[in-house]
């Protein structure tokens, strides 16, 4: 017999579970809980030992950036490498090809869109979508922050867009990081004119040195039931134009039951930006499935569009650990970027 989904919250100190009843009031973590020494150190042990560094010199960054320096020789790897990055000499005396990566030799400018809407406030496993979200700004600006680079933050409420300079080191990261977990809760059903397309274009406008930008979103748009992948999301050509300029990681954060519907019995199903609410049995194996095979496909839509707007893709989920699932990103995009974000055939950036 198949063992119901436990949802007591699991720890004491973790309020996330009640805003499955409830919109939250205040931040389900701590920053000491968002960014902790030993997580960073961990995840510095994973990354950076493995990546010989960041940026400058003989430092990479988490994004190979274009620079004047060039990396040791390694394999070229077909479908993810750049051809032009072949060098020639080590592949006639090896006769397997080679590349070189070029190292960044300037820092960067990083800039994070967090959304904080009210789809943002769901968390059934410890933690909200939306400390999630800071969560990742806040290891990624770790990341980056080692190594002097600038980065600054636009907050996104469905009434307006907060502005947070972008500052070197690593106090005034902490400043950003406790200014983004100190935002005011956005209410249910709260209306304004900044949807997620409008803060892409946005940050698109307002940034315009070139460097890194982090989306940071569930992506999901108030009134958009479309399943159809061929069919765009409305904040796909923005984060399409905002990748011609720079290198765009688009950070999707969900929920586990968002994922994998629970069987709970009568549940009363409510879209915390609209006033959509229905009651569905749960307990229908049937209506289940179709609530995950319709999830999936809305899943599959938003992957399917970062794809094409040339943006880097993680999904993190309240569930798992997120700095493990960084770290592993972190590995393989440093790979793989040069070539995702190569702007479209006749585009020069």
């Amino acid at each position: 017999m198949k063992k119901a989904p436990n949802f007591a919250p699991p720890s004491a100190d973790l309020g996330a579970v009640s805003t499955v009843v409830a919109a939250p009031t205040s931040a389900s973590l701590p920053l000491s809980k968002l960014a902790p020494e030993a997580a960073l150190r961990r995840l510095e042990l994973t990354v950076v030992r493995r990546l010989d560094g960041f940026l400058h010199g003989d430092h990479q960054g988490l994004l190979p950036g274009a620079g004047s320096e060039t990396n040791d020789a390694r394999e070229y790897v077909p479908g993810q490498d750049d051809v032009r990055k072949i060098d020639w000499a080590v592949t006639a005396r090896t006769q397997v090809p080679h590349v070189r990566d070029t190292i960044a030799d300037r820092e960067l400018e990083i800039w994070a869109l967090l959304d904080v809407t009210p789809s943002m406030n769901w968390g059934t496993a410890g933690v909200t979508k939306r400390d999630l979200g800071i969560a990742a700004v806040a290891t990624i600006g770790f990341l980056s922050q080692r190594m002097g680079d600038r980065f600054g933050g636009l907050v996104m409420r469905p009434e307006e867009i907060k502005r947070l300079p972008a500052r070197s080191g690593r106090t005034a990261l902490y400043g950003l990081l406790r200014r983004m977990l100190t935002e005011p809760i956005v209410p249910d059903q709260a209306r304004g004119p900044f949807s997620l397309a409008k803060g892409i274009q946005r940050l698109a406008r307002s940034e315009q040195r070139r460097g890194m930008r982090l989306v940071v979103s569930d992506f999901l748009t108030p009134g958009d039931f479309e399943l159809d992948p061929d069919i765009p999301p409305d904040w796909e050509r923005p984060m399409r134009q905002l990748s011609l300029r720079n290198q765009v990681l688009a950070v999707e954060v969900v929920d586990a039951r968002e994922i994998d519907f629970p069987d709970v019995g009568d549940l009363l199903i409510r879209d915390p930006e609209t006033d959509f609410s229905r009651y569905v049995n749960t307990s229908d194996a049937a209506a289940r499935e179709r609530m995950n095979a319709a999830t999936a496909a809305q899943r599959e839509r938003i992957r399917v569009a970062l794809r094409r707007a040339g943006a880097a893709h993680i999904q993190l989920r309240t569930d798992s650990d997120w700095v493990h699932d960084i770290a592993r990103f972190v590995l393989a995009y440093r790979r793989t970027a040069s070539v995702l974000h190569q702007p479209p055939a006749g585009v020069t950036r």
